[in-house]
């Protein structure tokens, strides 16, 4: 259901000796089935956010092509493919002064009435009589406003949804639940699902793991192969804790 042709997403390297060209994605050719549940994880710096990006439309693409149903969505932007089906739930979700849960809901999907926003509200596991007149703002919890995004996400019911790093700034509590809510949606209403991640609980969920080095896949099958590779490419993948490892070239 998203077919990537020969992608590529190219900057200039300022770091670099000669300031030339550096691809921070070298020409991935993919196909993400539908109803399946994809992580894509590896080291810091490989890509994995830069290919969500491509795929929402955040960052053009500087080469290849991206078909979403059998069509072409290179040249269209974040909102065209929203209404498309694709949605996009960012590593920090953004606050708003002033802006309540409620008008956030009703702006993502244009529902009013309180007992659909209530319905949306309990999917996540929200109480809605404490959340939804809630500001938007910098008083909320990391869980809180991942809630809050996690809810505008799957409101809208994509086809394809996205998360980028969804376990940042939430507890180890809410992890589980928070896995066990995107896999019921992908069961319940066929969505898709990809998430960037290094989070134990996600990879386990995947029907697909996907490593990505250098701009590259190298990787994509089962957790059991993946986890070879991952320990030679020294990306931690919280089988306890990060705590001590970090030192060693653990990777977040």
């Amino acid at each position: 259901m998203l077919e990537l042709q020969k992608v590529y997403f190219t900057v200039q390297d300022t770091e670099g000796s000669d300031g030339g060209p550096r691809n921070i994605i070298d020409g991935i050719d993919y196909v993400f089935e539908d109803g399946k549940f994809y992580v894509i994880t590896g080291p810091n710096g490989s890509g994995k956010t830069t290919l969500a990006k491509l795929i929402m439309g955040v960052n053009p693409l500087s080469g290849g092509k991206i078909l979403f149903n059998g069509q072409n969505i290179s040249a269209l932007t974040i909102t065209q493919r929203a209404k498309e089906g694709i949605a996009y739930s960012f590593q920090q979700p953004a606050r708003f002064k002033g802006i309540t849960f409620r008008d956030l809901l009703t702006i993502a999907t244009g529902i009013e009435e309180e007992p659909r926003l209530l319905e949306i509200l309990g999917r996540v596991g929200i109480c809605p009589l404490s959340f939804l007149d809630k500001e938007v703002d910098a008083r909320l919890s990391g869980g809180e406003i991942k809630k809050i995004e996690l809810a505008t996400t799957i409101a809208a019911n994509p086809k394809l949804a996205i998360y980028d790093e969804p376990d940042t700034g939430i507890d180890l509590w809410t992890i589980g639940p928070m896995v066990s809510l995107l896999k019921k949606e992908l069961a319940e209403n066929r969505t898709t699902t990809i998430v960037v991640s290094h989070n134990k609980a996600f990879l386990e969920a995947a029907d697909v793991v996907m490593i990505i080095n250098s701009g590259r896949i190298v990787y994509d099958g089962d957790l059991e192969g993946a986890m070879p590779l991952l320990d030679d490419l020294s990306v931690c993948t919280y089988r306890n804790s990060c705590e001590g490892e970090r030192d060693a070239g653990c990777y977040r």
